[in-house]
């Protein structure tokens, strides 16, 4: 088994290297901020979420989490993590990467391989409860952040929805599931994180071996939207809008040459395109890191680092 410290050294080298992708097309990076927000924002809410993690994996394996707890488990320290990312940047930086690596975390730290760490993760999200499910919207509300549960039956802006979610036993994996119609992320918590294992993950790992880190997470970056138009964008600009940047992305991976000049220029091109026509396929950026997770998860129980 990991240990919870090995495995929030992980969380946040996987935050880092996902932030510090470049060019990542439309997202924050090295040469490219946006106006609310710049790279070091990104770099410091990659580290600061170890505690949050570290203690996760800690509690998990005190507990039975096949067994739904009465108390908050996997919602509590989400929202642990936001809170501490507020305490340093001012704007929603990681929510989605929270949300996704929490789970993760602490489905390998019970996990001896990848097929146990994907089964898991989908264990711990089943037997979340209505108080997950608060603490959720807690931190959706502190980080500000727009889409996702936003729909009529359940908003998280509203306090008497929080209150409706303890009364109907409405869990975290249920307000979720209601999410993921529109929301990939949504999705990907409540099916095991298909995206995440069968294209992020797999793509990482081969890419890696004849990759420097970075272009290998560019290039999964360009995989996971190249087959999953990006939610972000589609909430603000439409499906259409959506499957249009992911065509563009899969023109890209058509190069033969991923080290040429005319790729990398091309790379620049897209990325410049899509920061002046402001499309950010941020819910992309947030499964890029898990799927790098994920890796290097999968690393250590394969005793290959």
């Amino acid at each position: 088994m990991l240990s919870p410290n090995k495995i929030a050294q992980i969380a946040q080298i996987s935050s880092i290297l996902e932030a510090s992708g470049y060019p990542k097309p439309g997202n924050v990076h090295r040469t490219h901020d946006f106006q609310d927000m710049v790279f070091e924002d990104f770099l410091i809410s990659g580290i600061v979420i170890g505690d949050a993690v570290r203690e996760a994996t800690s509690e998990v394996l005190k507990i039975n989490p096949q067994i739904k707890s009465d108390e908050a488990f996997l919602g509590k320290y989400i929202l642990k993590a936001v809170k501490e990312t507020d305490e340093w940047i001012a704007n929603n930086t990681n929510l989605g990467i929270i949300m996704l690596l929490i789970p993760i975390a602490c489905s390998g730290a019970i996990s001896n391989n990848l097929t146990e760490l994907q089964s898991n993760v989908g264990m711990l999200m089943e037997n979340t409860n209505s108080l997950d499910a608060v603490s959720l919207y807690k931190a959706i509300g502190i980080a500000k952040a727009g889409g996702m549960g936003s729909q009529d039956e359940f908003d998280v802006t509203s306090i008497q929805a929080q209150k409706e979610l303890i009364s109907k036993n409405q869990t975290m994996y249920d307000v979720l599931k209601i999410s993921a119609s529109w929301d990939s992320l949504a999705d990907e918590l409540t099916s095991k994180m298909p995206i995440t294992f069968n294209i992020g993950f797999k793509t990482f790992s081969n890419l890696k071996k004849d990759y420097a880190l970075n272009i290998s997470t560019v290039l999964t970056f360009l995989t996971i939207l190249s087959n999953v138009p990006d939610t972000l964008i589609s909430r603000k600009y439409g499906e259409e809008k959506a499957k249009e940047v992911s065509n563009l992305s899969k023109e890209l991976l058509r190069f033969d040459d991923y080290a040429s000049i005319d790729f990398k220029n091309k790379l620049i091109e897209f990325d410049d395109f899509l920061f002046e026509n402001r499309l950010n396929p941020g819910t992309t950026a947030d499964l890029t890191a898990a799927s790098i997770m994920i890796n290097y998860l999968n690393d250590f129980y394969e005793n290959i680092l």
